[in-house]
């Protein structure tokens, strides 16, 4: 049995969930007689999702629907970082949703703080856009986790590599 336990730290998601997410919204958007005529539309780009629609009525009723979507599917809906609406062709308006993924550095030191203060026996390390944590006591590393959950951090954090 290893002597060392350990765990990552990081904050992503799934692409695959998120296609299905956007897809759905997509369907509905088209049955809803609300939407009848309407311009709405989504895009996935690399790092960002864009939305666009008639006014910021039914743009927001878009967001809407795409985010209980996303936790219907276990998105994390804290990672979205939102762009201000902005006007688009033909009277349309147009908002930037950034995909946060991966730890930012302040965000790890912070993460790293709170995991020291707490007085557990772990160590705890920035690896690029995630954190390993490492203890002798996997109690100890379930403690951490329950900490991290509880803590005030604007991101969703998952927890892998459990060894």
């Amino acid at each position: 049995m290893a002597s060392e336990s350990s765990f990552d730290i990081v904050s992503k998601f799934d692409m695959q969930e998120l296609t299905n997410a956007i897809n759905q919204t997509e369907r509905e958007i088209d049955n809803r007689f609300d939407f009848k005529n309407s311009k709405s539309s989504l895009t996935l780009e690399k790092d960002a999702l864009v939305i666009a629609s008639d006014d910021e009525y039914k743009l927001g009723a878009v967001i809407d629907i795409l985010q209980s979507k996303m936790i219907k599917r276990g998105l994390p809906i804290k990672n979205l970082d939102y762009g201000k609406v902005e006007p688009a062709s033909l009277g349309t308006v147009r908002q930037r949703i950034k995909l946060k993924q991966g730890i930012e550095q302040d965000v790890a030191r912070k993460i790293n703080t709170l995991i020291r203060d707490s007085k557990l026996k772990v160590k705890s390390q920035i690896q690029g856009d995630s954190i390993r944590v490492t203890g002798k006591s996997k109690d100890d590393l379930q403690s951490v986790m329950a900490l991290l959950r509880n803590a005030d951090i604007q991101l969703d954090l998952q927890f892998t590599n459990f060894k």
